[in-house]
C-alpha cells in the first residue's frame, strides 16, 4: 500500500464493513502507524444506508414520449458508477426504477431502514409517486435535471408544507452533486454510530447527555484517569519513541519542549487511540485545563492532533457541544475541525481563531499536511503541541451545535496565520463574509468555535432542516 492515501482510496479498500488501513501520520519519514478499522472518516460501525429510486412514468410528454426510463436509469447509473469512490461507504438498500404510486407504496417499508432517500426525477407525471416515498417520513433529497419534468414548479411549495418537511432539492444538470446529495444522510448516520469518550472526574450532563442520544442518537460515555493510565504503562516504550521520532522529524523547527516531553505526548497518544479502539468509539475528549490538569504523564495535544489526522478526533477541554459540532463537520466534509478561541479585528473585518491544537491533515486524508513545528503550550508555558500554519486563500466555515437545536455559523477566507507569542501557537485570521460588527455583537453561548476547510452552507442546511435544527448565520 502507499505510504499516502487519499479519501477516495482509502474508502475504496473497504474490507467487510470496515477499512483495514495501514497509513502514516504524514508527519515524518514516511513510518506506518497501526491499522485502523475505519469505514470512512469518522465512522468504524457500519455504511451509511441510502434508498435509490428512479421515479418516472411511460410515455410522459416531458422530456419526450418517446423516453426509455430503463436506459434513463443505465445513464444514471452509470454516473454512479464513475463515482464509485465517493459512495464507498454508501450501501444502497433499495435501488429500484418506479412508475406508478402502487409500486413506490411497496417500497415504503425498505425504505424506512434507510438513513435517507435519494430520488431521481426522469420524467412528468411523479407526484403521487414523490408523496408516497415522503410519506416513508426519511430525509429525502430528489435530483431533477433540466428537462424531467415540471413539477418543479411546486416543489419549493412543497418543502414548505408538513408533508414536505423532510425534502430537499437539487435542480441541476451537475451529475456530481448525486455526491453531494448523500452529505447530509452521512451526517445523519455518522452522528447516529457516533460514540463520545469524555475522560474527566467531573459527572457527566446528564440532561445534555440524554438530549444528544434521544435527538442524535450520539453516545456519550465517561472514562476516568486510571482507564487512561493503564493504556499509558501499556504502550510499549519501542512504539512511543517510533511515534515521537515521526513527530520530531516531521516538524519544521523543534523550539520549546525537550524531546523527554515529545516522547510522553507522543505515549498519551498512542493510549488515547488504545481506548477509542477498545471502546469502538472515535472521539475523545479530556478535561485538561479541569479535573485532568497535570493529572496525565502529558498534555494531550499531539494526541488531538494525532487522532484528527488519522480520520478519528481529539477535542480539547472536555467541550462536548464541540465534540458534537466536530463530528457533524467531519462528516459531512471528510475534513477535521479546529477548535478555536477567537478575537476580534474589526478593523479588517477578520475574526482572529486560535489553539494550542493545530491539526496538520486539515484537509482530510486525501490532502498534504501543512508545515508544523513542536511548541509548548502557550497559556500554561509547558508541555508539547503542533502550531500548524494553515493555508492562505482557503474558505472555511465555523460552527458551534449549541444544544440540539441551534446551529450558530460563519463564513470566510484564511488571509493571515499570525506567528507571534500572544494568544495560543496555532492562529489564522479569517475575512469574514458578512459584518464583524454583526458576528461579535450576535456572539453567543461561550467562546469556542469548530472551524473547518470548506463552505459547507449548503450541506449544513440540508442537515439541519433534517433534524430540525435552526441555522443563523452569526455575520
Amino acid at each position: 500500500m502507499p505510504s499516502k492515501i487519499g479519501r477516495r482510496e482509502f474508502l475504496q479498500t473497504m474490507v467487510g464493513g470496515g477499512v483495514l488501513l495501514g497509513t502514516t501520520s504524514a508527519l515524518g519519514a514516511g513510518a506506518r502507524q497501526k491499522p485502523l478499522l475505519l469505514i470512512s472518516p469518522g465512522c468504524r460501525r457500519s455504511k451509511v444506508r441510502i434508498g435509490k429510486v428512479y421515479l418516472g412514468r411511460p410515455h410522459a410528454h416531458w422530456p419526450t414520449p418517446q423516453l426509455d426510463l430503463n436506459a434513463e436509469r443505465r445513464k444514471y447509473e452509470l454516473e454512479f458508477a464513475r463515482m464509485a469512490k465517493e459512495f464507498s461507504d454508501v450501501e444502497f438498500v433499495v435501488n429500484e426504477l418506479v412508475t406508478s404510486p402502487e409500486q413506490a407504496r411497496r417500497l415504503k417499508e425498505r425504505l424506512s431502514q434507510a438513513d435517507g432517500i435519494l430520488l431521481i426525477h426522469l420524467s412528468m407525471g411523479i407526484g403521487n409517486m414523490l408523496r408516497e416515498v415522503l410519506g416513508v417520513g426519511r430525509p429525502t433529497i430528489l435530483f431533477a435535471a433540466p428537462y424531467s419534468g415540471h413539477e418543479w414548479t411546486w416543489f419549493g411549495r412543497l418543502m414548505k408544507q408538513k408533508e414536505g418537511a423532510l425534502l430537499d432539492c437539487l435542480l441541476t444538470s451537475d451529475y456530481n452533486q448525486l455526491a453531494a446529495a448523500i452529505r447530509p444522510f452521512r451526517a445523519v448516520h455518522h452522528l447516529r454510530e457516533a460514540k463520545i469518550l469524555n475522560v474527566t472526574r467531573r459527572e457527566l450532563p446528564t440532561g445534555y447527555v440524554k438530549e444528544v442520544k434521544e435527538k442524535f442518537g450520539t453516545e456519550i460515555v465517561r472514562i476516568g484517569r486510571e482507564r487512561m493510565l493503564e493504556a499509558y504503562q501499556a504502550i510499549p516504550e519501542a512504539e512511543a519513541r517510533a511515534e515521537t521520532k515521526r513527530w520530531m522529524e516531521g516538524a519544521e523547527k523543534i523550539v520549546e519542549p525537550p524531546e523527554e516531553e515529545v516522547f510522553r505526548s507522543c505515549k498519551l497518544a498512542l493510549a488515547m487511540q488504545k481506548v477509542l479502539d477498545e471502546e469502538n468509539a472515535t472521539l475523545i475528549t479530556i478535561d485538561c485545563y479541569g479535573t485532568m490538569w497535570r493529572q496525565l504523564p502529558a498534555y494531550p495535544c499531539i494526541g488531538h492532533a494525532r487522532l484528527n489526522n488519522l480520520g478519528l478526533a481529539g477535542i480539547c477541554e472536555s467541550d462536548l457541544q464541540a465534540c458534537m459540532t466536530f463530528i457533524l463537520l467531519q462528516s459531512i466534509s471528510g475534513k477535521p475541525g479546529f477548535v478555536n478561541d477567537p478575537t476580534v479585528d474589526v478593523s479588517r473585518n477578520a475574526i482572529i481563531l486560535a489553539h494550542c491544537v493545530g491539526t496538520p491533515k486539515m484537509d482530510g486524508l486525501e490532502g498534504e499536511a501543512a508545515p508544523y513545528r513542536l511548541r509548548s503550550v502557550m497559556e500554561r508555558q509547558e508541555g508539547a503541541t503542533c502550531q500548524v500554519m494553515m493555508r492562505l486563500g482557503q474558505p472555511v466555515t465555523s460552527a458551534m451545535l449549541i444544544g440540539t437545536d441551534l446551529l450558530v455559523y460563519f463564513t470566510g477566507e484564511i488571509i493571515e496565520t499570525p506567528d507571534l507569542p500572544r494568544g495560543c501557537r496555532t492562529k489564522i485570521t479569517v475575512k469574514v463574509d458578512g459584518d464583524i460588527e454583526k458576528l461579535w455583537q450576535n456572539w453567543t453561548d461561550g467562546l469556542h468555535r469548530v472551524t473547518c476547510y470548506g463552505d459547507l452552507t449548503k450541506d449544513l442546511r440540508r442537515l439541519c432542516r433534517f433534524k430540525g435544527i435552526k441555522m443563523v448565520n452569526e455575520a
